[in-house]
Order: structure tokens, then C-alpha cells, then sequence
């Protein structure tokens, strides 16, 4: 499973309500994710959900006074205001809204709130009653107004309540705010990627196999897993690219912030492609499997065995979406893929002149330790004028240098 909350900081705010049992699995999800997660519970909190839980889960002591003098002769409260990237505070209820949004330092939670600069994100839990009483909605307003740049509110949702009733007040799932504390490092990040080279630019991509049906049942396909167009999707993302992915079918998560629109056959990658780049695309990189041929004729029904000894299937071409794209009008910077099982570089080059393409990257797939599906690649890249080789790494890597390469010779300056 991917750490995506690798190295981060994150102080879990528990305060006394119902809810407080989704903690634990919010707890378990950012430590799953890699996060290192601080657990801070006021004393209506350990009414609902033990701190010995809390500190299994989240693998270290849990906070609990304000004036602990265990903690102050070690990390002490305001080290600890000082040490998270991020608060959490899920459940928040209207108790503890109210006393935070009169500036209150009640207990180790609200005195931890005052004292820090770290990002907030309050996920209140009440009754819907309470939710909508106008008391609660002016605190608040109040806070999201004064702490507009700190603070974020997430949820409630609408649903039914412990008490039987039905409205807003649920507090969002663990899942959920696991994903939303993931947005958040990536928005952090993608600040940080402002400045970088892609900035501004629209780069598509196509990625994994194409499926050419047969009849209902049965498909044409190959041995693509979509893993490389996936890694250079992250890898212009990071350079801070507008990123499309367009993919055929893969057992693959999205990368975040990535858009994805998912095709199945040939003809509907070649569609969505040509589609997409009337709006506009600065750098076009064909890493997809794309089935070369399709059968003439798609069967209605599943096709029955019969006693005959051999089947014939007619096949005509699929239509040549690199090629398609090199010899548009605005055509953008060009990338295609030779994957090959034998003289690789000879054919890589006759690709790049026939198909007019600005780039070509070059693998041998016959090679199981760098083929298809592996987690590993090994290509040359090749241009009108150089050829580089890029030695074994993981495909990760590998995607972050190949796009250094194309921005190098895009000549593409943000």
C-alpha cells in the first residue's frame, strides 16, 4: 500500500461525543497511510472510547491534561502546539465549537488550538437540532471568518443519528477524512509545484491496454498494466502539469489529482484523444497498448463452440492515435512508445521518422524483468538527434527523468 501521508505530522483532537468511536478508524486509516498521528482527548472524549485504544492504535501516549507534569518535562503543550502539520479534530461537537470560537483554553485540546499555527480541520458530529440551532451556525461563521486562512470545516453529513433523528449532524467517515487529510498535502504540494516546469502547461497522456471485442463475452488485448503511463502522469504532475490521463482498462488507483477518463476499446481512445486535444494540449505522450488490429465483426451473442476444428476471426486496423496527433494542425510535442521483443532501437527509429513523432521511448517487453506488468523498466529515448539510455529502475524514477527529458527538449520554460 502506498504511504501517502508518509512523514507527515498529525495531531487527532477527540472531544466527548458519540461519534468519537469513528476516531479509532480514522486513527487506523492515517496511520495506514503512513502518518505519524498524536492523540489528544479531552475528558467527555475517554467517556466514549478508552485513551488505552487510542494509544494501541496510534502507537504513541495519548494527551489528556493540560498541566501534565510527565509532559512538561518533556514535549510539554506548547512543543506539542508546535509539532503537528496538521489538527484534526473529529468528532468536533457543539461544546467544544462554542468554547473555540470564544477563544477559550479549557483543556490540553483548546489551549493546543490557540497555541498553534498548524492548518485545523474541524469535522463536527452533533445532533441535527444542534447543528442547525443558529448559536452553532454563527460560531461557525465566526470561525471559518476569523480563522479563514487556518481553518477548515469538513462535513457534517446529512443521515440518520444515534438519537433516531434524520439530518445534517453525521460525522464524515474515517475513510473520507483520510482522503480529504490526503488533498490537503497534495494542495500543500501542489503550491510548492507552482513554480515548477510544467506549470500552466496541459499535458494528455494514454495509458494501459485497449480491449477489441469479440462478442459479449470475449475480447482482443495484451499484457499492458498501465503501471508506466501511470508514473508519468504523477511525474507531470509534480512538475505541475495539467494532467489528462486516458486510460484503458487497469486495476490501477487514479494519481491524485490526475484527471482520468477511462476508454475500453481502440476506437474510444482514439475518440476521446482527438476530442480532447481540440481543447487544447501542450505535450502528448502515447504510452498506451493500443491493439493494432479489431475484429470486422462483433458478435451480438456469445459465440458457440462448434464441431468445426478451426475459427476464423477477420480483423482490420484500429486507426493510429500517434500518428493522429503528430500530423494535427496545432500539433503539440509528441511522445510515443516502441514496445518491442527484438531489434528494438532499429525499429524505435523507424516509429519516430514514420509517425513524425518529437520523442520516442524505446522497451524491450520481451525481457520479463522489465516488460509488461513489472515494476521495473529499462528504455531509450530517442530523439531526431540523441539517443539516451535510461538504466533499470523502477518505474517511479524512471517517469521523473523521462519527463525531465521531454521538458528539456520541449524547450518548455514556465
Amino acid at each position: 500500500m502506498a504511504l501517502s501521508l508518509q512523514a507527515t505530522k498529525i495531531i487527532l483532537g477527540i472531544t466527548g461525543g458519540i461519534a468519537a468511536y469513528k476516531s479509532a478508524e480514522l486513527c487506523r486509516e492515517l496511520k495506514k497511510k503512513g502518518a505519524d498521528v498524536r492523540v489528544v482527548m479531552t475528558k467527555g472524549a475517554t467517556e466514549f472510547i478508552t485513551p488505552l485504544t487510542m494509544q494501541a492504535l496510534s502507537g504513541n501516549p495519548v494527551h489528556l491534561e493540560l498541566l501534565d507534569p510527565t509532559a512538561e518535562a518533556g514535549m510539554g503543550h506548547i512543543e506539542l502546539a508546535k509539532w503537528p502539520d496538521i489538527i484534526v479534530i473529529a468528532p468536533a461537537t457543539a461544546n467544544f465549537i462554542a468554547g473555540y470560537s470564544q477563544g477559550l483554553a479549557a483543556d490540553l485540546l483548546s489551549t493546543l488550538l490557540l497555541a498553534s499555527v498548524s492548518k485545523v480541520a474541524l469535522v463536527p458530529a452533533m445532533n441535527q437540532a444542534m447543528w442547525l440551532n443558529p448559536l452553532t451556525q454563527r460560531n461557525v461563521g465566526e470561525l471559518s471568518s476569523l480563522l479563514s486562512e487556518q481553518l477548515v470545516i469538513w462535513g457534517p453529513q446529512d443521515g440518520e443519528q444515534a438519537c433516531g433523528d434524520v439530518g445534517p449532524g453525521r460525522m464524515l467517515e474515517a475513510k473520507e477524512i483520510g482522503e480529504r487529510v490526503e488533498a490537503y498535502f497534495e494542495e500543500q504540494s501542489d503550491s510548492r509545484n507552482n513554480n515548477g516546469k510544467l506549470s500552466g502547461k496541459r499535458v494528455i497522456i494514454t495509458a494501459g491496454p485497449t480491449r477489441e471485442a469479440i462478442d459479449p463475452v470475449r475480447y482482443i488485448s495484451n499484457h499492458s498494466s498501465g503501471k508506466m503511463g501511470y508514473a508519468l502522469a504523477s511525474a507531470c504532475r509534480e512538475q505541475g502539469a495539467d494532467v489528462l490521463l486516458i486510460s484503458g482498462p487497469c486495476q490501477l488507483d487514479s494519481p491524485r489529482f490526475v484527471e482520468r477518463i477511462n476508454v475500453i476499446s481502440a476506437l474510444d481512445m482514439h475518440k476521446t484523444v482527438m476530442t480532447q486535444l481540440e481543447l487544447g494540449c501542450d505535450i502528448f505522450i502515447a504510452s498506451a497498448a493500443v491493439a493494432d488490429y479489431r475484429p470486422i465483426h462483433l458478435a451480438d451473442k456469445k459465440i458457440k463452440k462448434t464441431d468445426k476444428a478451426d475459427m476464423n476471426i477477420d480483423l482490420c486496423q484500429n486507426p493510429d492515435i500517434v500518428a493522429s496527433v503528430s500530423s494535427a494542425p496545432n500539433k503539440p510535442f509528441t511522445v510515443g512508445f516502441a514496445a518491442e521483443t527484438n531489434d528494438l532501437l532499429q525499429y524505435a527509429k523507424g516509429k519516430l521518422q514514420k509517425k513524425n513523432l518529437d520523442m520516442i521511448i524505446a522497451n524491450d517487453v520481451s525481457n520479463p524483468s522489465i516488460g509488461f506488468n513489472s515494476e521495473q523498466n529499462e528504455v531509450y529515448v530517442l530523439t531526431e538527434s540523441e539517443q539516451i539510455k535510461l538504466e533499470q529502475q523502477s518505474k517511479s524514477k524512471l517517469s521523473g527523468k523521462i519527463v525531465n527529458l521531454i521538458i528539456q527538449h520541449a524547450k518548455i520554460h514556465a
